[in-house]
């Protein structure tokens, strides 16, 4: 009965977290409007950092935040550059030059680029299914970029592709490391954002400038601050922490990009194009075989 009532309430804390982020490419553009990137980072670390330390004292674990090691301290201080820094300001200058509609799929496709990198960095095996899958992925990305003109491979923005598809290596990569990091996750990310957030700070000063827009843009990167970095980023750990099958979890992720079409559609007004659908679809297949195999190793050892 314990492990029915853990895994429902894993996927109710996965639901939860899908539908948070599928909100998340809306608030992106409508934070964007008025604010740069960097000035969108500072106030959305800035928020999540305040919202994570609300969680870590509710959940009782806030004196972890002052029990860690040296080595620790400085291990936050190389994952902060990491993300938030790195990431965020790849992944939001995405969105600032492409339509949420393209943008957000692209995203995407980290998870494939995380199986990818885990072959010479964490030993695993490239299966021929994982090939199969990236040529898939990758063929939704061309028809996502070129906005169907996929003969032509002619990009909307290539450097707005670039970026988006850069923030999915730099994504990985922060996961391969993650995967070395033996702290409560939201005690690390906690630390990393407080220690990336200086780093935001001073950059955005000498670039954008810290001045920034009392209005719907400022209300949009708070949003973003508290919802995806913060609140979605808690309930996505407590999912995995009490799922009997994660598996099960994992897959409800494939449901965020449809319901994110839905609000880019109603409340920024874009069109979503044919190719956006065919895009996506394509992605989509390409995780979805790619995670095939683990899912059947999963089942396999549920059943046995």
């Amino acid at each position: 009965m314990l492990i029915v009532t853990n895994q429902k309430h894993a996927m109710m804390y996965g639901l939860g977290t899908v539908l948070l982020w599928s909100t998340v490419a809306t608030a992106f553009k409508l934070a964007l409007a008025d604010l740069a990137p960097v000035q969108m980072l500072l106030v959305a670390c800035s928020a999540s950092i305040i919202v994570m330390a609300i969680a870590l004292v509710i959940m009782g674990r806030w004196q972890q935040v002052f029990q860690l090691s040296r080595r620790q301290y400085l291990q936050s201080v190389g994952m902060g550059l990491i993300n938030p820094c790195l990431y965020y300001f790849l992944l939001f200058g995405a969105f600032d030059r492409l339509p949420a509609q393209e943008a957000q799929p692209l995203n995407y496709t980290w998870a494939l680029v995380l199986a990818y990198l885990s072959v010479p960095f964490l030993g695993q095996k490239l299966r021929r299914i994982d090939i199969l899958a990236g040529l898939v992925c990758y063929a939704g990305v061309v028809v996502i970029a070129t906005r169907g003109a996929v003969t032509s491979l002619t990009f909307s923005d290539p450097l707005g592709v670039s970026l988006a598809l850069g923030s999915t290596l730099v994504w990985a990569s922060y996961w391969i490391i993650a995967t070395r990091d033996t702290r409560d996750p939201v005690v690390g990310l906690f630390l990393n954002f407080l220690f990336g957030l200086p780093v935001i700070a001073v950059v955005c000063g000498y670039t954008a400038g810290l001045e920034l827009p009392v209005g719907g843009s400022l209300a949009a990167a708070l949003y973003v601050g508290v919802i995806e970095m913060g609140i979605a980023f808690v309930l996505w750990s407590q999912a995995m922490k009490k799922a009997e099958n994660t598996s099960k979890v994992s897959n409800l992720i494939f449901i965020s990009p449809f319901l994110s079409l839905v609000f880019i559609y109603f409340i920024l007004g874009e069109v979503i194009l044919p190719s956006t659908y065919v895009g996506l679809l394509l992605i989509l297949a390409g995780l979805w075989l790619q995670q095939k195999k683990t899912r059947d190793r999963v089942q396999a050892l549920d059943n046995g």
